[in-house]
């Protein structure tokens, strides 16, 4: 069905300025009827990811027409207007449903396009639901390129982290063995997977080859560290089993697989585009945990970011408006 268009008020958090979380700030914007193929949600959670802070801090450029930036990549919440045709991968979408959304999350309503709006599962909370797509299409792109299956044995480099977890957990559910790094206060999360922790630092190719000495056929750097890409090219044979999303500058030189947005890389559009199909089930029936290490409400957006870049969140961090 149709609703009025007449444009409503929501607050968002923008980038008032580039710099650091101190520009984040609230302010009152329209939130436009939903027009053909659009729909329009109540946002009731928002996940926070590192390219939100990246687009503000300068890193992508500072070109001052682009200000105030508008942030987030994803939501979940509820369906309160839809225009004609509003159809999503899931199907027809109607006013009352719950759903995740792609894009401009950091807002207590959004008005998106239709082509980005899932059914949220009963089973799945806001916060999880806000939370899982970003980290959980990149964790699928990688298993998926890998070429990961039953017998293989895995080193996953930051298995602990946001992608890292849902990759370790994507492996063992298609049969693979998996070793992963991680901080020790992190390893009994990991073997309640079924990964096999070991910690990350000075001597970790041995540690690694005392656990599987009859070698190691993929590796999954999520963290972009030499020693990360540097182990890996030590115990994986075939370079192209090998795959980062974040050591860019070591791709052209080595033939690993860069995947994502980085220089060069390989967006995985259509793998990622459909990762929805995995997941979603997955998490809805409990074989798939996404840790939500931290909430904050939607006005302290900036504490959130202070403490994402910090690095150590160890899961995902969520906004709630």
């Amino acid at each position: 069905m149709q609703r009025d268009v007449d444009a409503a008020m929501a607050t968002a958090i923008v980038a008032a300025a580039y710099g650091g979380p101190e520009v984040l700030t609230p302010i009152e914007v329209e939130v436009p009827g939903p027009g053909p193929g659009e729909v329009t949600v109540q946002v009731r959670a928002a996940g926070v990811n590192p390219i939100d802070y990246k687009l503000y801090s300068g890193a992508f450029g500072a070109d001052p027409a682009k200000l105030p930036i508008r942030l987030g990549l994803e939501s979940s919440g509820v369906v309160t207007a839809v225009g004609p045709d509003a159809v999503g991968p899931g199907g027809p979408i109607q006013v009352g449903d719950e759903v995740i959304a792609r894009g401009g999350g950091y807002a207590t309503a959004v008005t998106v396009p239709a082509a980005g709006v899932l059914p949220k599962p009963a089973e799945v909370s806001w916060e999880v639901a806000a939370g899982l797509l970003a980290v959980g299409n990149t964790a699928v792109h990688l298993v998926v390129a890998t070429g990961i299956g039953p017998g293989d044995t895995v080193l996953i480099h930051g298995a602990a982290g946001s992608v890292g977890s849902l990759a370790a957990q994507l492996a063992v559910a298609r049969g693979a063995r998996v070793i992963g790094t991680a901080a020790p206060a992190r390893h009994e999360r990991l073997r309640s997977y079924g990964v096999e922790p070991v910690e990350y630092g000075p001597g970790l190719a041995d540690r690694v080859r005392a656990l599987a000495p009859n070698g190691v056929d993929a590796a999954i750097d999520t963290v972009g560290t030499d020693e990360a890409v540097d182990v890996s090219l030590e115990l994986v044979a075939d370079r192209h089993r090998i795959a980062t999303i974040a050591a860019f500058g070591r791709v052209p030189t080595t033939g690993i697989q860069g995947l994502g947005g980085g220089p060069g890389a390989d967006p995985g559009t259509e793998i990622r585009g459909n990762a929805w199909r995995e997941l979603l089930p997955l998490i809805a029936s409990g074989k798939l945990e996404l840790v939500i290490t931290a909430t904050y409400p939607l006005a302290d957006a900036a504490a959130a970011h202070e403490f994402v870049i910090g690095g150590h969140a160890g899961g995902k961090v969520i906004l709630l408006p």
